[in-house]
């Protein structure tokens, strides 16, 4: 279910960045909200989406017991990928907290990193193609429904394209 922007997910970030950091801030280099929630104005499926750098995978597996105490307790090992160590679900059932969160412990600086820190810091500077991705989603999801990898995959190629659209941009503001 994609819904429209919701202006409170980007304080749900900051409050969820807050404990994260108090569980395991000495473990984690840098905490991003990525994914369409941290667009402004972009529609998205209400999940919170958070990605935190760490220096190695024995970082990303001394978190998960701290973390446990905050309601990630869903842990989906990325087995293959040398960049990115898990993904952390957190998910509350009371109304007044429905939005879920999805942690990413990531490689901090990895290819995996810049590439959503790309996609996110583009989406946020081309407004018309944010809005592209919105309409592509809502799509997506009707086409897809509870699929959750055909969705995702469903998407990719839209991603691959402005991750190197933004690399495009960034190697021209770099030239001299």
């Amino acid at each position: 279910m994609v819904v429209p922007y919701d202006p409170r997910w980007p304080r749900l970030y900051r409050e969820e960045k807050r404990r994260i950091l108090e569980a395991v801030g000495q473990k984690v280099m840098v905490v991003e909200h990525i994914g369409s929630t941290a667009v402004p104005g972009s529609g998205a499926k209400p999940i919170v989406d958070i990605m935190a750098g760490v220096l190695q995978s024995a970082d990303a597996g001394d978190c998960l017991p701290p973390l446990q105490p905050l309601g990630y307790d869903d842990v989906t090992p990325q087995p293959g990928n040398p960049e990115w160590y898990c993904c952390l679900g957190k998910y509350t059932h009371a109304p007044e907290k429905a939005t879920p969160y999805h942690l990413h412990l990531v490689r901090f600086m990895s290819d995996h990193w810049e590439r959503h820190l790309l996609f996110r810091d583009f989406l946020r500077t081309h407004a018309e193609v944010a809005q592209q991705y919105y309409e592509l989603k809502k799509k997506l999801a009707a086409e897809h429904g509870s699929d959750r990898e055909g969705y995702t995959e469903a998407k990719t190629s839209f991603i691959e394209s402005v991750v190197l659209q933004a690399r495009r941009v960034l190697r021209t503001v770099r030239a001299p």
